[in-house]
């Protein structure tokens, strides 16, 4: 797993982390069952505090992302897979919509400009 950080970055490094291994998830580089780096090694490759990726799996796993399994390491969660029933997966992007509009709204940014934004992103993404 390749993940590469900008200490300079507006994002701090463990958003830049987890930000990372979600792409890399959804984009199919990550696949369920697959052995993550220990918050050790990923430091010293990445050359940062290992309380840093600690702080980034921390939240990866809460999301269900991946999961620790002790004396074993960590992998990406059987549950990180999309679920095979529709109507889960629309629930899953229903959560993270009402997330993305509240946070537009703390910002005053209006939907029109949230559209494009995720019009540009997804265009970004696209191989």
């Amino acid at each position: 797993m390749l993940i590469h950080v900008q200490p300079g970055d507006e994002l701090p490094i463990y958003r830049q982390i987890v930000r990372q291994v979600l792409d890399a998830i959804a984009g199919g580089r990550l696949a369920p069952g697959e052995r993550m780096p220990s918050h050790r090694e990923l430091a010293a490759e990445l050359v940062i505090a290992p309380l840093t990726v600690k702080k980034a799996y921390d939240e990866l796993e809460r999301d269900g992302l991946i999961e620790t399994q002790r004396g074993r390491g960590t992998f990406v969660s059987e549950r990180a897979a999309p679920p095979a029933d529709p109507a889960e997966n629309r629930e899953r992007l229903r959560d993270a919509a009402e997330r993305l509009l509240s946070q537009a709204a703390l910002c005053r940014v209006p939907l029109g400009d949230v559209m494009t934004l995720l019009e540009e992103i997804e265009r970004e993404k696209r191989p």
